[in-house]
């Protein structure tokens, strides 16, 4: 049985119930979760799982296990919970929503800096996209300007669903060449900032981009000859 994805339709829920499924040495496997899966660059969530006791088993982390399923890693050794038992689910929404804001601010630097993405990695505290440019091409400062103008803008994202014979007919849309979007489900999520960018992705991001507040860039570096990374985090 494959865990539902509650975060797909709405990336703003921070708590649910749900039925454990499996207990295992690389997690708890439940029925459906707002728990995001470490995936795409983005980080997985953090937060804990509340038994009818009311014990609370601290999740450290979450990623993608076989059949589908999400699996919820302990902080802690020695887990107790059993399948068929229902939890409370919390996500860690502090950590979550800066997830959220610097992912969407990375969509936006990619349309700052025009090139093919090479990789790219969001953590709670800065995130980063490396490109296959020429490092003389990329100035900080003409960044940061460009990419808190976009955020300014304050333009609401949408959700956008196609299917894979679209997404084969338009392969302009796939900016990363390091992460491919899945595809072999019949229909593939585009995340859409109207008149901004448009591309394949199945992370968790804001409703509006005024929402991630302003960005600035840490350091731009070369990590290869097609690797030119461009680091950002939140202003405080």
């Amino acid at each position: 049985m494959a865990t539902e994805l509650l975060f797909r339709d709405d990336a703003y829920l921070r708590r649910a119930t749900a039925r454990v499924l499996a207990v295992g040495p690389l997690g708890i496997a439940l029925d459906r979760t707002v728990f995001y899966p470490q995936g795409g660059g983005q980080a997985g969530d953090s937060g804990v799982l509340v038994r009818a006791s009311g014990e609370r088993v601290a999740i450290a982390d979450t990623r993608k296990g076989e059949g589908e399923r999400v699996l919820h890693v302990p902080a802690a050794a020695g887990v107790t919970l059993e399948p068929g038992e229902d939890v409370a689910l919390e996500i860690d929404w502090e950590r979550r929503h800066r997830l959220m804001r610097l992912h969407t601010a990375l969509h936006l630097l990619s349309c700052v800096v025009v090139a093919p993405v090479t990789g790219g990695n969001i953590v709670p505290d800065k995130a980063r996209l490396d490109f296959d440019i020429e490092l003389s091409e990329l100035n900080a400062g003409h960044i940061e300007r460009e990419t808190n103008a976009l955020i300014a803008s304050a333009v609401a994202t949408e959700t956008v669903w196609i299917s894979d014979a679209e997404l084969d007919a338009q392969p302009d849309l796939v900016k990363t060449m390091s992460v491919q979007p899945p595809r072999g489900f019949g229909r593939v999520r585009l995340l859409k900032i109207p008149g901004i960018d448009l591309q394949p992705c199945g992370g968790t991001h804001v409703a509006n981009i005024a929402e991630i507040g302003a960005i600035r860039v840490l350091r731009i570096r070369s990590e290869g000859r097609r690797n030119k990374r461009v680091e950002i985090a939140l202003q405080p």
